[in-house]
């Protein structure tokens, strides 16, 4: 199968993948995945992940950023850590950044505080920014807004809110990260129905791995890990809720994110 896929939203630095996390490359380059964007969920995950994606260059590539969980975490607003980070050439975004007031695992406030300073840093630096949101829709797109303009470009990764929700967020000009969730026959029956309605030219396609894996995958996987090669099924899914073929999907939400990633953050592809 030609590699044709971007697999946006990859926590390849989690343990559940210390192993045999070589090994799941391997499945994910024999799966016909492209590229991997190692996401930066702290400080220290965004070093970690900055480091991994050198130990496979021009296949593996990380965002730098802190995820509202671990706002608590940032004591300098100006984030010299994520700013150093920001200038290697495996860094192709500024996130995981935003609001979670599912779990406030960080006070409200710092969250705000945290996704505005990394918005700031995303703007001075021409970078995109990858983004979270989670029971936090009006006030993510408060703080959102006065920055859109000032941003080459934005996704919300793992998106799973509702059709109002997503009209907000296209109205802004995001991409849209889909995820398993939409193979979850119980939380996801929304979201199967929201998806069709995602501009062609801002779908993209994750496996949040570990997390997420595909509930509807047969044979059944023995581990309740998620990983890269099961994105050709997620696209698949996406595909028949969206009345197109899984190549469409496939084929369109690479062009996405290769603009999105490596166009917009200027570093050279070699293929």
């Amino acid at each position: 199968m030609d590699k044709q896929m971007i697999d946006i939203g990859v926590n390849l630095t989690n343990n559940r993948f210390d192993k045999d996390r070589a090994d799941v490359i391997t499945r994910a380059q024999e799966a016909g995945v492209k590229h991997l964007i190692i996401t930066g969920t702290s400080i220290e995950e965004s070093i970690e992940a900055q480091q991994m994606a050198q130990q496979w260059p021009s296949y593996c590539y990380s965002t730098a950023g802190v995820h509202p969980h671990d706002a608590k975490s940032v004591s300098d607003l100006l984030l010299p850590e994520i700013r150093a980070l920001a200038v290697e050439p495996e860094v192709v975004a500024i996130g995981e950044c935003g609001l979670d007031f599912n779990r406030d695992f960080s006070p409200r406030p710092q969250q705000e505080a945290v996704f505005e300073a990394q918005l700031a840093l995303a703007a001075e630096l021409q970078l995109p920014v990858f983004m979270h949101c989670r029971d936090a829709h009006e006030r993510f797109i408060e703080i959102l807004t006065p920055w859109r303009d000032k941003l080459p470009a934005a996704v919300l990764h793992c998106f799973t809110g509702s059709e109002q929700e997503l009209k907000a967020c296209l109205a802004l000009d995001l991409h849209i990260g889909i995820t398993g969730w939409v193979c979850d026959e119980r939380r996801g029956q929304e979201l199967r129905e929201v998806v069709r309605h995602i501009p062609a030219n801002r779908l993209m396609i994750e496996t949040d791995c570990p997390y997420l894996l595909p509930r509807d995958y047969r044979p059944k996987p023995k581990s309740s890990r998620n990983e890269p090669k099961f994105l050709p099924h997620i696209a698949a899914v996406i595909a028949e809720c969206r009345g197109e073929t899984p190549e469409q999907v496939m084929t369109q939400s690479e062009a996405n994110s290769q603009a999105f990633f490596f166009d917009l953050s200027h570093i050279g592809q070699s293929e």
